[in-house]
């Protein structure tokens, strides 16, 4: 029986939480610039989700540059920090409301991202000052974890750091490697697609956080571990 509300509830960061998937895109295109090569808006549909590694691997093989994949790495962190920290904070529609709702009735809340502490720190000073306090209770990035999504160990980690059993945690996601993570992990899963389709057995699909609640998220998110088929959730008002 599903009670009311998650245990906790898991945000995924960039595409999810925050719309910095414009910055991510314009900082990738700078530097397959660098390397002598162009990078396109599908280019950018395949490596959403990341994690840093698959994505620097996958700019060498494009570009076919005589570069190390750490060297890629860096410099794609270098980009999309500088444009984090340039650029106003943006949240995905829905998103600031959810948060602020977990925090206001003590949902624990964890952020799991591929993305790099560095960068995670450039988005949740700002999310911090945005929302008046601390939003997070746990952090789990992409270089916290020896396996990245699409992998369960960044969700299963998150959930104990928190003291949840995965299958009482909503994670919310906007990629099929974010969804594939978290639904592996055991955890339901509501996923927020908007660049790449989501089609994953027994996960919960909807058009937008915008006039939902965590209640309703709740009720309408996949089973645990996305085991059975699920249909795509109605939208909110």
């Amino acid at each position: 029986m599903t009670t009311t509300l998650p245990a906790a509830v898991l945000f995924d960061m960039d595409g999810t939480l925050i719309d910095s998937e414009g910055l991510w895109l314009d900082a990738e295109i700078a530097v397959m610039a660098s390397l002598g090569a162009t990078w396109q808006e599908r280019d950018q549909e395949h490596c959403l989700g990341g994690p840093l590694e698959r994505v620097a691997d996958y700019m060498i093989e494009r570009s076919g540059a005589d570069v190390t994949p750490e060297a890629v790495g860096l410099m794609l962190l270098d980009a999309m920090e500088q444009r984090l920290r340039e650029a106003p904070l943006s949240w995905r529609p829905g998103a600031r409301a959810l948060l602020v709702e977990c925090r206001s009735v003590g949902v624990p809340t964890a952020l799991v991202s591929a993305s790099w502490n560095r960068l995670i720190d450039a988005v949740n000073e700002k999310i911090t000052a945005d929302i008046g306090g601390v939003a997070f209770d746990a952090i789990v990035a992409g270089d916290d974890v020896e396996n990245s999504k699409p992998h369960p160990d960044p969700y299963l980690t998150a959930a104990a750091a928190l003291g949840a059993a995965p299958r009482d945690c909503l994670a919310l996601e906007d990629s099929p490697t974010g969804v594939r993570s978290a639904a592996d992990a055991g955890c339901r899963v509501v996923a927020i697609p908007h660049i790449a389709p989501i089609d994953h057995p027994g996960v919960a699909v909807v058009d937008s956080l915008a006039g939902r609640d965590l209640t309703g998220l709740w009720q309408a998110a996949g089973s645990p571990g996305g085991c059975t088929s699920g249909e795509a959730a109605p939208d909110g008002p």
